[in-house]
């Protein structure tokens, strides 16, 4: 008989915008959990991939855990998007690969009407509270105080997440939101979970962090239209702040595709969480 999912990972009350209730998932029979997709994490209609990241972890977590697994972090994920699923209900089918003393791996699939939408290999450990980095590579990016920086908004009402994220661009990295053109495709800025919870960020919520900004090819002069393909996220450390700084930039656009790098430090400096994907892209034709 597997244990009962704990609820750390699971919350028992759906409320409409927290991230915990948001992405939690029900134990319904051995490597399979039902999830009812929110409205409120996504873009243009459809559920963004960091969230979904956050759901496909926490089944991770919990069918590594009814295994035994004494992790309590997705330390690592990478998923792939074939299919957008539509909101509300689905399902879950893990497969937990194996189940070690420094980590654990467990597949995730995200299915709806009996197709495979998304997919994840999710690596699983337990980061240390207060951990002190023995080497430091990351460049902490420059971004001005958050009173002067240019808030993010959604005048079009067509991206749930900018309801649920508190985002401040540098204003030399929004230009392109004025109509300004820009030579450079990224963006930085401070970032803040606000999703009526009252909770900040954690190593677990940052998987959605990971994919909040908006596609660093918009100052370039791309189309809405920039689907991701592939995500890789990484968590790093346990947040210290409630505000993160953030970068995020592309790496090389060629055939139709962009490669995407994204930081994320919190106020001591520590490299939180990073990220990596390639998605498609579009550009208007006087671009």
């Amino acid at each position: 008989m597997p244990l009962p999912v704990r609820v750390y990972f699971v919350s028992e009350t759906f409320s409409t915008k927290a991230l915990l209730d948001a992405a939690s998932v029900e134990y319904v029979s051995e490597n399979l959990y039902d999830v009812e997709l929110s409205e409120f994490y996504t873009v243009v209609g459809k559920p963004n991939g960091g969230y979904l990241q956050c759901v496909l972890a926490n089944a991770a977590l919990a069918a590594a855990s009814n295994e035994g697994a004494p992790h309590i972090h997705a330390t690592a994920i990478t998923t792939n998007y074939m299919n957008a699923p539509d909101l509300g209900p689905a399902q879950i089918r893990t497969d937990v690969r194996r189940v070690g003393r420094g980590a654990s791996f467990v597949h995730a699939e995200l299915v709806q009407n009996g197709v495979m939408t998304t997919e994840s290999l999710v690596t699983l450990g337990t980061l240390r509270e207060n951990s002190l980095p023995r080497y430091h590579d990351a460049t902490v990016p420059f971004v001005p105080p958050i009173e002067d920086c240019v808030e993010a908004v959604n005048p079009a009402g067509d991206v749930g997440i900018m309801t649920v994220a508190d985002l401040r661009l540098d204003p030399d990295c929004a230009k392109w939101w004025f109509g300004e053109a820009v030579e450079k495709g990224e963006l930085r800025g401070w970032l803040r979970l606000n999703d009526d919870s009252g909770a900040h960020w954690d190593a677990w919520s940052v998987l959605f962090a990971s994919d909040v900004l908006p596609p660093a090819t918009f100052p370039l002069g791309s189309s809405g239209w920039v689907p991701t393909l592939q995500l890789s996220s990484y968590v790093r450390a346990v947040p210290a702040s409630e505000w993160l700084r953030v970068r995020q930039w592309c790496v090389v656009i060629e055939d139709g595709l962009v490669d995407e790098q994204c930081e994320l430090f919190d106020d001591q400096g520590h490299l939180v969480a990073s990220s990596k994907q390639l998605a498609m892209v579009r550009f208007h034709e006087s671009s």
